[in-house]
């Protein structure tokens, strides 16, 4: 079996996405395995995994991701989600029309708050830890980007949505502020990750199915770059090499032998080493 590889794992609602790398480094008998972007044990879908050498490539997978949202207007949740304590506000009474109007808000570039009960870190300190010992905090806001909203299904207290965002973005945080523009109160009933970068729900692997082994240069969003013996040599070396053909600045797969050796960078026709990669 190929010992670096990449996986499409639908994640199952229940458990971690740690979980799921507990389990497949049973499966696959390996310590050297990792994932792109967390998924909230409430939420399901894809979970790319990177397995050998590919660990040290997830940073450079595309990191847009598709989302789809169920979400409760007319309470709010302590955790933004079905999980946490809700606070009744009212029924919601909004037109599809109405909804449609305040979408725009939340599309290209915008401020978004991070729900209370999320991994990220103030102070060395996890806020959902923080928020679970009932301490107070401030939480910045980061800027995210929102691609596109659609609007899947209308039948309030729910509506549907199908989310295209930008990496770092909180549904959760979405459903919260919707439903805040809205006087209502949202939260996220349910949540499925569709997509990951080019990794998509329709070709996902169950945890229980035989795993489909992804070859890294089949998911890498770089050209690739064919060295002769003399080039690999010197690049295995951590040395520059010149470049036969003229490109712009961007990264390259450098391939030797039939294999990806090396994650690099050219520019003004000089080929620097990123990362080299093992056999």
């Amino acid at each position: 079996m190929n010992n670096s590889f990449f996986l499409n794992i639908n994640k199952p609602k229940g458990i971690t996405s740690f979980d799921v790398i507990s389990k497949l480094r049973k499966i696959l008998n390996t310590k050297k395995i990792g994932h792109a972007g967390t998924l909230d044990p409430l939420a399901e879908g894809v979970l790319p995994i990177g397995v050998g050498e590919c660990t040290r490539l997830i940073e450079y997978l595309k990191d847009d991701k598709t989302y789809i949202a169920k979400v409760k207007f007319g309470e709010t949740s302590t955790t933004c989600d079905d999980e946490g304590e809700k606070t009744f506000i009212k029924e919601p009474d909004f037109t599809y029309r109405d909804l449609e109007k305040i979408l725009p808000q939340f599309i290209g570039k915008i401020k978004q708050k991070p729900p209370i009960y999320s991994a990220i870190k103030i102070g060395g300190k996890k806020l959902c830890d923080i928020a679970r010992k009932g301490e107070s905090v401030e939480i910045p806001e980061r800027e995210i980007k929102i691609f596109e909203i659609r609007i899947l299904d209308f039948n309030l207290p729910y509506t549907t949505f199908e989310i295209h965002c930008s990496k770092g973005t909180y549904i959760r945080s979405f459903a919260r502020d919707i439903g805040e523009v809205l006087g209502c109160g949202g939260y996220i009933k349910e949540l499925q990750r569709t997509k990951a970068g080019c990794f998509d729900i329709k070709d996902s692997n169950n945890l229980e199915d035989e795993l489909k082994l992804i070859n890294m240069e089949d998911v890498l969003p770089f050209d690739k770059y064919y060295l002769d013996e003399d080039e690999y040599n010197k690049i295995k070396n951590g040395m520059k090499i010149k470049s036969k053909i003229k490109q712009e600045d961007k990264f390259l797969m450098l391939i030797f032998n039939k294999k990806v050796v090396s994650i690099s960078r050219i520019s003004d026709n000089i080929i620097v080493v990123e990362k080299n990669l093992k056999g």
